[in-house]
Protein backbone atom coordinates (compact mmCIF):
# COMPACT_ATOMS: atom_id res chain seq x y z
CA UNK A 1 0.00 0.00 0.00
CA UNK A 2 1.43 3.38 -1.03
CA UNK A 3 1.69 6.39 1.24
CA UNK A 4 -0.98 8.12 -0.84
CA UNK A 5 -3.35 5.19 -0.38
CA UNK A 6 -2.76 5.37 3.37
CA UNK A 7 -3.62 9.04 3.37
CA UNK A 8 -6.78 8.39 1.33
CA UNK A 9 -7.83 5.79 3.90
CA UNK A 10 -7.42 8.35 6.68
CA UNK A 11 -9.54 10.79 4.66
CA UNK A 12 -12.38 8.40 3.96
CA UNK A 13 -13.14 7.66 7.61
CA UNK A 14 -13.73 11.27 8.56
CA UNK A 15 -16.01 12.03 5.63
CA UNK A 16 -18.70 9.62 6.73
CA UNK A 17 -19.40 11.67 9.84
CA UNK A 18 -22.41 14.03 9.77
CA UNK A 19 -21.57 17.58 10.84
CA UNK A 20 -24.90 17.93 12.65
CA UNK A 21 -23.95 15.69 15.59
CA UNK A 22 -23.71 17.46 18.94
CA UNK A 23 -21.69 16.64 22.07
CA UNK A 24 -23.53 17.55 25.27
CA UNK A 25 -21.32 15.99 27.95
CA UNK A 26 -20.18 18.15 30.87
CA UNK A 27 -16.47 18.69 31.43
CA UNK A 28 -15.60 16.01 33.97
CA UNK A 29 -17.74 13.44 32.22
CA UNK A 30 -16.25 14.40 28.85
CA UNK A 31 -12.66 13.85 29.94
CA UNK A 32 -13.03 10.97 32.40
CA UNK A 33 -16.15 9.19 31.24
CA UNK A 34 -17.89 9.88 34.55
CA UNK A 35 -16.19 7.05 36.40
CA UNK A 36 -14.23 9.24 38.80
CA UNK A 37 -16.76 11.79 39.99
CA UNK A 38 -14.98 14.86 41.30
CA UNK A 39 -11.33 15.02 42.27
CA UNK A 40 -9.29 17.54 44.18
CA UNK A 41 -7.13 19.74 42.04
CA UNK A 42 -3.50 18.63 41.87
CA UNK A 43 -0.80 21.02 43.03
CA UNK A 44 0.71 23.50 40.60
CA UNK A 45 -0.10 26.93 39.15
CA UNK A 46 -3.73 27.99 39.13
CA UNK A 47 -5.93 26.77 36.29
CA UNK A 48 -4.25 23.47 35.53
CA UNK A 49 -7.87 22.48 35.08
CA UNK A 50 -7.11 19.43 32.96
CA UNK A 51 -5.47 17.59 35.87
CA UNK A 52 -8.72 17.76 37.79
CA UNK A 53 -11.16 16.85 35.04
CA UNK A 54 -8.94 14.06 33.70
CA UNK A 55 -8.74 12.47 37.15
CA UNK A 56 -4.99 12.87 37.57
CA UNK A 57 -4.98 12.32 41.33
CA UNK A 58 -6.70 8.97 40.97
CA UNK A 59 -4.51 7.84 38.07
CA UNK A 60 -1.37 8.73 40.04
CA UNK A 61 -2.36 6.16 42.65
CA UNK A 62 -1.79 3.56 39.92
CA UNK A 63 1.00 5.10 37.85
CA UNK A 64 2.81 8.38 37.39
CA UNK A 65 4.47 7.41 34.11
CA UNK A 66 7.51 5.82 35.72
CA UNK A 67 9.78 3.93 33.34
CA UNK A 68 8.78 6.03 30.32
CA UNK A 69 11.00 8.60 28.59
CA UNK A 70 9.47 11.29 26.39
CA UNK A 71 11.65 13.02 23.80
CA UNK A 72 10.66 16.70 23.57
CA UNK A 73 11.57 18.07 20.13
CA UNK A 74 11.41 21.79 20.81
CA UNK A 75 13.36 24.94 21.72
CA UNK A 76 15.34 23.11 24.38
CA UNK A 77 14.47 22.28 27.97
CA UNK A 78 15.72 24.15 31.03
CA UNK A 79 16.41 21.42 33.62
CA UNK A 80 16.92 23.97 36.41
CA UNK A 81 13.30 25.02 36.92
CA UNK A 82 12.03 23.72 40.27
CA UNK A 83 9.51 21.49 38.55
CA UNK A 84 12.06 19.81 36.26
CA UNK A 85 14.98 19.21 38.61
CA UNK A 86 15.89 15.55 38.31
CA UNK A 87 13.43 15.02 35.46
CA UNK A 88 15.66 15.72 32.44
CA UNK A 89 18.16 13.30 30.92
CA UNK A 90 20.76 13.76 28.18
CA UNK A 91 19.36 14.69 24.81
CA UNK A 92 20.58 16.32 21.60
CA UNK A 93 21.05 19.79 20.19
CA UNK A 94 20.11 19.33 16.53
CA UNK A 95 20.48 23.04 15.72
CA UNK A 96 24.29 22.79 15.61
CA UNK A 97 24.34 26.38 16.87
CA UNK A 98 25.45 28.00 20.11
CA UNK A 99 24.37 26.39 23.36
CA UNK A 100 22.99 22.91 23.83
CA UNK A 101 19.70 21.13 24.40
CA UNK A 102 19.42 22.46 27.96
CA UNK A 103 19.55 26.08 26.73
CA UNK A 104 15.91 26.91 26.10
CA UNK A 105 16.10 30.13 24.09
CA UNK A 106 12.32 30.64 24.12
CA UNK A 107 10.65 28.97 27.11
CA UNK A 108 8.34 26.88 24.96
CA UNK A 109 10.20 23.59 25.25
CA UNK A 110 10.45 23.89 29.02
CA UNK A 111 6.71 24.45 29.24
CA UNK A 112 6.03 21.31 27.21
CA UNK A 113 8.42 19.32 29.39
CA UNK A 114 6.75 20.54 32.59
CA UNK A 115 3.27 19.77 31.24
CA UNK A 116 4.43 16.22 30.55
CA UNK A 117 6.64 15.39 33.54
CA UNK A 118 6.90 18.36 35.88
CA UNK A 119 6.90 17.57 39.60
CA UNK A 120 5.09 20.76 40.61
CA UNK A 121 7.87 21.65 43.03
CA UNK A 122 8.47 25.31 43.75
CA UNK A 123 5.04 26.28 42.46
CA UNK A 124 5.82 25.00 38.98
CA UNK A 125 3.63 23.09 36.57
CA UNK A 126 2.63 19.60 37.63
CA UNK A 127 2.93 17.27 34.68
CA UNK A 128 0.24 14.75 33.90
CA UNK A 129 2.97 12.07 34.01
CA UNK A 130 5.31 13.33 36.76
CA UNK A 131 7.11 9.99 36.99
CA UNK A 132 8.26 10.10 33.36
CA UNK A 133 11.63 11.44 32.20
CA UNK A 134 12.28 14.12 29.59
CA UNK A 135 14.85 13.87 26.80
CA UNK A 136 15.31 17.34 25.24
CA UNK A 137 15.94 17.48 21.48
CA UNK A 138 16.60 21.10 20.58
CA UNK A 139 15.62 22.55 17.21
CA UNK A 140 15.40 26.14 15.97
CA UNK A 141 12.51 28.57 15.63
CA UNK A 142 12.29 31.58 13.34
CA UNK A 143 13.94 34.05 15.68
CA UNK A 144 16.76 31.66 16.50
CA UNK A 145 17.38 31.05 12.80
CA UNK A 146 17.51 34.77 12.13
CA UNK A 147 20.23 35.16 14.72
CA UNK A 148 22.22 31.96 14.24
CA UNK A 149 23.53 29.68 11.54
CA UNK A 150 21.56 26.46 12.04
CA UNK A 151 21.16 22.97 10.67
CA UNK A 152 18.41 23.20 8.01
CA UNK A 153 17.29 19.63 8.74
CA UNK A 154 17.27 19.94 12.52
CA UNK A 155 13.70 18.67 12.99
CA UNK A 156 14.31 15.56 10.89
CA UNK A 157 17.61 14.89 12.65
CA UNK A 158 16.03 15.35 16.08
CA UNK A 159 13.17 12.97 15.29
CA UNK A 160 15.58 10.32 13.96
CA UNK A 161 17.80 10.63 16.99
CA UNK A 162 14.77 10.30 19.27
CA UNK A 163 13.70 7.21 17.32
CA UNK A 164 17.09 5.64 17.99
CA UNK A 165 17.02 6.54 21.69
CA UNK A 166 15.43 4.98 24.75
CA UNK A 167 12.46 7.33 24.44
CA UNK A 168 9.17 5.59 23.73
CA UNK A 169 7.23 8.76 22.97
CA UNK A 170 8.23 11.72 20.80
CA UNK A 171 6.51 15.06 21.42
CA UNK A 172 6.73 17.53 18.51
CA UNK A 173 4.82 20.70 19.33
CA UNK A 174 5.44 22.52 16.07
CA UNK A 175 3.79 22.70 12.67
CA UNK A 176 4.50 23.79 9.11
CA UNK A 177 2.39 23.95 5.98
CA UNK A 178 5.43 22.64 4.11
CA UNK A 179 6.77 19.11 4.29
CA UNK A 180 10.21 17.80 3.48
CA UNK A 181 11.26 14.36 2.34
CA UNK A 182 13.75 14.21 5.18
CA UNK A 183 11.22 15.02 7.88
CA UNK A 184 8.65 12.64 6.46
CA UNK A 185 11.21 9.85 6.31
CA UNK A 186 12.20 10.58 9.91
CA UNK A 187 8.58 10.26 11.06
CA UNK A 188 8.22 6.99 9.15
CA UNK A 189 11.45 5.78 10.70
CA UNK A 190 10.25 6.60 14.21
CA UNK A 191 6.96 4.79 13.58
CA UNK A 192 8.83 1.77 12.31
CA UNK A 193 11.01 1.78 15.41
CA UNK A 194 7.92 1.35 17.57
CA UNK A 195 7.66 4.92 18.85
CA UNK A 196 4.57 7.09 19.34
CA UNK A 197 4.99 10.49 17.73
CA UNK A 198 2.45 13.14 18.77
CA UNK A 199 2.38 16.39 16.76
CA UNK A 200 0.35 19.57 17.12
CA UNK A 201 -2.32 20.02 14.46
CA UNK A 202 -1.54 23.74 14.30
CA UNK A 203 -3.11 27.01 15.43
CA UNK A 204 -4.05 28.59 12.11
CA UNK A 205 -7.57 27.36 11.47
CA UNK A 206 -8.74 30.91 10.83
CA UNK A 207 -5.86 31.71 8.48
CA UNK A 208 -6.55 29.17 5.76
CA UNK A 209 -6.50 25.95 7.79
CA UNK A 210 -3.86 24.40 5.59
CA UNK A 211 -2.68 20.90 6.59
CA UNK A 212 0.29 21.09 8.92
CA UNK A 213 3.37 18.90 9.19
CA UNK A 214 4.48 16.70 10.85
CA UNK A 215 0.88 16.19 12.10
CA UNK A 216 -0.40 15.50 8.58
CA UNK A 217 2.06 12.69 7.91
CA UNK A 218 0.26 9.31 8.03
CA UNK A 219 2.52 7.98 10.78
CA UNK A 220 2.19 11.00 13.07
CA UNK A 221 -0.60 11.40 15.63
CA UNK A 222 -2.16 14.81 14.97
CA UNK A 223 -3.50 16.47 18.13
CA UNK A 224 -6.22 19.14 18.31
CA UNK A 225 -6.72 21.45 21.30
CA UNK A 226 -9.90 21.40 23.42
CA UNK A 227 -11.18 23.19 26.51
CA UNK A 228 -12.92 22.28 29.76
CA UNK A 229 -16.22 21.67 27.99
CA UNK A 230 -14.64 19.33 25.45
CA UNK A 231 -15.00 21.70 22.52
CA UNK A 232 -12.17 22.59 20.17
CA UNK A 233 -10.56 26.03 20.23
CA UNK A 234 -11.40 28.16 17.19
CA UNK A 235 -7.68 28.43 16.40
CA UNK A 236 -7.16 24.64 16.30
CA UNK A 237 -6.41 23.26 12.86
CA UNK A 238 -8.96 20.71 11.65
CA UNK A 239 -9.16 18.09 8.95
CA UNK A 240 -7.85 14.61 8.24
CA UNK A 241 -4.59 15.37 10.02
CA UNK A 242 -6.40 15.37 13.39
CA UNK A 243 -6.30 11.97 15.08
CA UNK A 244 -7.23 12.87 18.66
CA UNK A 245 -7.93 15.88 20.87
CA UNK A 246 -6.45 16.81 24.25
CA UNK A 247 -6.66 19.73 26.70
CA UNK A 248 -4.86 22.81 25.42
CA UNK A 249 -7.20 25.78 25.86
CA UNK A 250 -6.55 28.32 28.62
CA UNK A 251 -3.62 26.60 30.31
CA UNK A 252 -0.64 28.06 32.22
CA UNK A 253 2.69 28.25 30.39
CA UNK A 254 5.99 30.01 30.95
CA UNK A 255 5.53 33.58 29.74
CA UNK A 256 8.99 33.73 28.14
CA UNK A 257 12.56 32.52 28.39
CA UNK A 258 13.20 34.46 31.60
CA UNK A 259 11.24 31.75 33.51
CA UNK A 260 9.90 34.32 35.98
CA UNK A 261 6.21 33.61 35.73
CA UNK A 262 3.38 31.74 34.05
CA UNK A 263 0.80 33.17 31.66
CA UNK A 264 -2.45 31.68 30.39
CA UNK A 265 -2.37 30.61 26.75
CA UNK A 266 -4.09 28.25 24.33
CA UNK A 267 -2.59 26.08 21.60
CA UNK A 268 -2.19 22.64 20.11
CA UNK A 269 1.34 22.59 21.50
CA UNK A 270 -0.08 22.16 25.00
CA UNK A 271 -2.59 19.61 23.76
CA UNK A 272 0.24 17.60 22.22
CA UNK A 273 2.12 17.57 25.53
CA UNK A 274 -0.98 16.33 27.37
CA UNK A 275 -1.51 13.63 24.75
CA UNK A 276 2.12 12.52 25.14
CA UNK A 277 1.75 12.46 28.93
CA UNK A 278 -1.48 10.45 28.62
CA UNK A 279 0.33 7.86 26.51
CA UNK A 280 3.17 7.78 29.07
CA UNK A 281 0.70 6.94 31.85
CA UNK A 282 -0.96 4.20 29.81
CA UNK A 283 2.34 2.69 28.66
CA UNK A 284 3.74 2.75 32.18
CA UNK A 285 0.67 0.91 33.46
CA UNK A 286 0.91 -1.58 30.59
CA UNK A 287 4.64 -2.04 29.96
CA UNK A 288 4.15 -5.12 27.79
CA UNK A 289 2.09 -3.22 25.22
CA UNK A 290 3.54 -1.95 21.97
CA UNK A 291 3.12 1.58 20.67
CA UNK A 292 0.32 0.35 18.44
CA UNK A 293 -1.54 -1.09 21.41
CA UNK A 294 -1.14 2.01 23.54
CA UNK A 295 -2.48 4.21 20.75
CA UNK A 296 -5.30 1.82 19.87
CA UNK A 297 -6.49 1.73 23.49
CA UNK A 298 -6.39 5.55 23.64
CA UNK A 299 -8.43 5.73 20.44
CA UNK A 300 -10.85 3.07 21.65
CA UNK A 301 -11.57 4.95 24.90
CA UNK A 302 -11.61 8.46 23.48
CA UNK A 303 -14.64 10.54 24.43
CA UNK A 304 -17.07 10.89 21.53
CA UNK A 305 -20.77 10.67 20.77
CA UNK A 306 -20.35 9.09 17.36
CA UNK A 307 -19.64 5.53 16.25
CA UNK A 308 -16.21 3.99 16.72
CA UNK A 309 -14.27 3.83 13.51
CA UNK A 310 -15.57 7.16 12.25
CA UNK A 311 -13.78 10.43 12.81
CA UNK A 312 -14.46 14.08 13.43
CA UNK A 313 -12.68 16.77 11.44
CA UNK A 314 -12.15 18.64 14.70
CA UNK A 315 -11.63 15.92 17.33
CA UNK A 316 -10.37 13.02 15.25
CA UNK A 317 -11.29 9.87 17.16
CA UNK A 318 -12.33 11.93 20.18
CA UNK A 319 -11.16 13.40 23.47
CA UNK A 320 -8.25 11.57 25.07
CA UNK A 321 -9.19 9.78 28.34
CA UNK A 322 -6.34 7.73 29.84
CA UNK A 323 -8.35 7.20 33.05
CA UNK A 324 -10.65 4.89 31.13
CA UNK A 325 -7.70 2.57 30.54
CA UNK A 326 -5.80 2.99 33.81
CA UNK A 327 -8.70 3.01 36.26
CA UNK A 328 -11.62 1.38 34.46
CA UNK A 329 -9.53 -1.19 32.58
CA UNK A 330 -11.24 -0.35 29.33
CA UNK A 331 -9.74 -0.08 25.88
CA UNK A 332 -8.93 -2.85 23.42
CA UNK A 333 -5.18 -2.87 22.71
CA UNK A 334 -5.64 -5.12 19.70
CA UNK A 335 -2.83 -6.47 17.56
CA UNK A 336 0.66 -5.47 18.69
CA UNK A 337 2.04 -5.09 15.17
CA UNK A 338 -0.79 -3.35 13.31
CA UNK A 339 -0.86 0.45 13.29
CA UNK A 340 -4.24 1.95 14.21
CA UNK A 341 -3.30 4.95 12.05
CA UNK A 342 -2.67 3.11 8.79
CA UNK A 343 -3.91 -0.46 9.46
CA UNK A 344 -0.54 -1.64 8.18
CA UNK A 345 1.91 -3.96 9.87
CA UNK A 346 4.60 -2.04 11.66
CA UNK A 347 7.00 -2.21 14.56
CA UNK A 348 10.67 -2.35 15.51
CA UNK A 349 11.25 -5.21 13.08
CA UNK A 350 9.66 -3.31 10.20
CA UNK A 351 11.64 -0.08 10.24
CA UNK A 352 11.26 1.66 6.87
CA UNK A 353 14.28 2.89 5.00
CA UNK A 354 14.68 6.61 4.36
CA UNK A 355 12.34 7.76 1.63
CA UNK A 356 12.38 10.75 -0.67
CA UNK A 357 8.68 10.47 -1.46
CA UNK A 358 6.94 13.84 -1.14
CA UNK A 359 4.23 14.33 1.44
CA UNK A 360 0.78 15.34 0.28
CA UNK A 361 -1.86 17.41 2.03
CA UNK A 362 -4.55 15.73 4.07
CA UNK A 363 -6.79 18.24 5.82
CA UNK A 364 -9.88 19.70 4.14
CA UNK A 365 -10.47 23.39 4.64
CA UNK A 366 -13.34 24.11 7.02
CA UNK A 367 -13.75 26.57 9.84
CA UNK A 368 -17.30 26.93 11.09
CA UNK A 369 -17.14 28.39 14.58
CA UNK A 370 -20.55 27.11 15.63
CA UNK A 371 -20.16 23.40 15.00
CA UNK A 372 -20.27 20.96 17.89
CA UNK A 373 -17.54 18.76 19.30
CA UNK A 374 -18.26 15.88 16.98
CA UNK A 375 -17.99 16.27 13.23
CA UNK A 376 -17.75 19.99 13.77
CA UNK A 377 -16.81 20.96 17.31
CA UNK A 378 -17.78 24.30 18.74
CA UNK A 379 -14.56 26.16 18.94
CA UNK A 380 -14.46 28.37 21.95
CA UNK A 381 -10.98 29.59 22.80
CA UNK A 382 -8.80 32.40 21.52
CA UNK A 383 -5.96 31.78 19.13
CA UNK A 384 -2.55 31.22 20.67
CA UNK A 385 -0.82 34.49 19.93
CA UNK A 386 2.31 33.68 21.89
CA UNK A 387 5.19 31.26 21.81
CA UNK A 388 2.95 28.61 23.34
CA UNK A 389 2.88 27.37 19.77
CA UNK A 390 6.42 26.76 18.59
CA UNK A 391 7.19 28.82 15.51
CA UNK A 392 9.90 27.06 13.62
CA UNK A 393 11.37 27.48 10.22
CA UNK A 394 10.84 31.06 9.17
CA UNK A 395 13.95 31.28 7.06
CA UNK A 396 15.63 27.90 6.97
CA UNK A 397 17.52 27.69 3.72
CA UNK A 398 17.43 24.32 1.99
CA UNK A 399 19.53 24.05 -1.14
CA UNK A 400 17.53 23.02 -4.19
CA UNK A 401 20.15 21.12 -6.15
CA UNK A 402 18.44 21.39 -9.52
CA UNK A 403 18.37 25.16 -9.52
CA UNK A 404 21.09 26.05 -7.05
CA UNK A 405 18.61 28.40 -5.35
CA UNK A 406 17.29 28.52 -1.79
CA UNK A 407 13.84 27.40 -0.72
CA UNK A 408 12.54 28.93 2.48
CA UNK A 409 10.44 26.81 4.79
CA UNK A 410 8.04 28.34 7.29
CA UNK A 411 7.04 26.27 10.27
CA UNK A 412 4.23 27.91 12.17
CA UNK A 413 2.82 27.74 15.67
CA UNK A 414 1.44 24.40 16.80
Amino acid sequence: MTARMIQMRKRSASRVLRRSMVCTLVATCVWTGGALGTASAATGPADQWYLDVMGADEMWKVTTGQGITVAVVDTGVNPATPSLRGQVIKGLDATEAQGDETDDYDGHGTTMAEMIAGTGNGGGLRGLAPGAKIMPMRISNTEFQNENKVNAQDSADAIRAAADSEAKIINVSFASEYSTAEERAAVEYAHGKGKLLFAGAGNNAKEGNKPQYPAAYPDAIGVASAGKDGTVGEFSQHGDNVDIAAPGNDVPVWCNRSFKGYCKRSGTSAATAIASASAALVWSANPDWTANQVLRALIDTAGRSWAKGTRSNYLGHGLIRPAQIILDKKGDPGAPDISPLTNMKTGPQASPAPSSAPASSQAPKSDSAGEAAVAGSSKTSEKDDSNTGLIIGGAVAVVVLAGGAFFFLRRRAA
